[in-house]
């Protein structure tokens, strides 16, 4: 049992190396299956670029896109802005706004720059869309001291339709593939290089000490984990008091339920101050002196949020 409570110890603490190993995983099959059954490059001049550069960005800009999506982050400083602007910015802390915002995309960037890294290192999709251009500079790059023939034909490299030789073929894509892993292992090295330079800055710059930045973040786990499992407890409650007053025909019981206020303030951006030395928001809420305690006996729903049923 000790093993056990051990080993579910280690993944619990290693689990976000586990879930980016997860992605890693996820983005290479991923690249596979795109290459293997729906990629085809079309091998001419008017549409290899174009082709080529759609497979290579338009996955990395949909997963960023998903990225931001699924931020509960971004969706905790944005819902409610546009009524309340001030809510992006609380007590006037413009700076950690922004910081927050960039905490943000970079999270979100992982995935993108993990398709990059592995289409790039493939080559696939970089044969063909280098190939497609009409540039001077590329044509002298790869057909330098060669025939015409290799100009007119360098956007059927990547197909087996070439007029050109095997060996000509074969040295114009071993040229094609080695700059697609040079971009890939360029990218990868940056990514890298930036998230070591922005996690030692921001560590230099902490307010806190190690242990209690990793207490900070361990409290805010432990806290969104039992936020969580409060809200399906008293959500489930309320349903059920709800529907046990309609079908008994009876005027509900007393439900205790935070007020609006109390919501919006628990909702705001966090930041630490040694003043204070609260962990979060709802930490500093509970521990307020003049906390208005006066329960809401009817919660407030946006219309606009509401779901119309036919």
């Amino acid at each position: 049992m000790d093993t056990f409570q051990t080993v579910l110890r280690f993944f619990m603490n290693q689990k976000a190396t586990i879930g980016y190993s997860f992605m890693a995983l996820l983005t290479i099959g991923g690249e596979r299956i795109f290459t293997m059954v729906s990629f085809q490059c079309p091998c001419n001049h008017n549409q290899n670029f174009a082709y080529g550069l759609t497979f290579l960005l338009g996955p990395a800009a949909v997963l960023l896109v998903l990225g931001l999506f699924f931020s509960t982050r971004l969706w905790k400083l944005y819902t409610g802005c546009c009524l309340n602007p001030m809510k992006l910015c609380p007590r006037g802390n413009c700076v950690g706004c922004v910081r927050v915002f960039l905490s943000i995309f970079s999270g979100a960037c992982v995935a993108p720059i993990m398709w990059l890294s592995v289409a790039l290192l493939n080559g696939t999709f970089y044969e063909c869309a280098i190939s497609g251009l009409d540039d001077n500079f590329v044509v002298d790059l790869f057909c330098k001291n060669k025939t015409l023939t290799c100009r007119e034909e360098l956007a059927r490299v990547p197909c087996d339709r070439s007029k050109l030789s095997n060996e000509e073929r074969m040295e114009l894509l071993l040229m094609f593939r080695a700059q697609s892993q040079i971009l890939g292992w360029c990218i990868i090295i940056t990514a890298a290089t930036v998230g070591l330079l922005g996690t030692c800055y921001r560590n230099c710059r902490s307010k806190v000490s190690y242990l209690q930045l990793t207490f900070w973040k361990r409290y805010v786990e432990k806290e969104n984990e039992r936020f969580d499992a409060f809200a399906v407890d008293y959500a489930t409650k309320l349903a059920e008091r709800n529907l046990q007053s309609f079908f008994d025909n009876k005027h509900p019981d007393p439900f205790p339920f935070p007020n609006h206020k109390a919501w919006e303030e628990i909702s705001a951006y966090y930041s630490f101050s040694r003043s204070e030395q609260y962990y979060s928001t709802l930490q500093r809420y509970v521990e307020r002196a003049d906390r208005d305690f006066t329960p809401e006996t009817r919660p407030v729903m946006d219309p606009k949020h509401t779901v119309e049923m036919t």
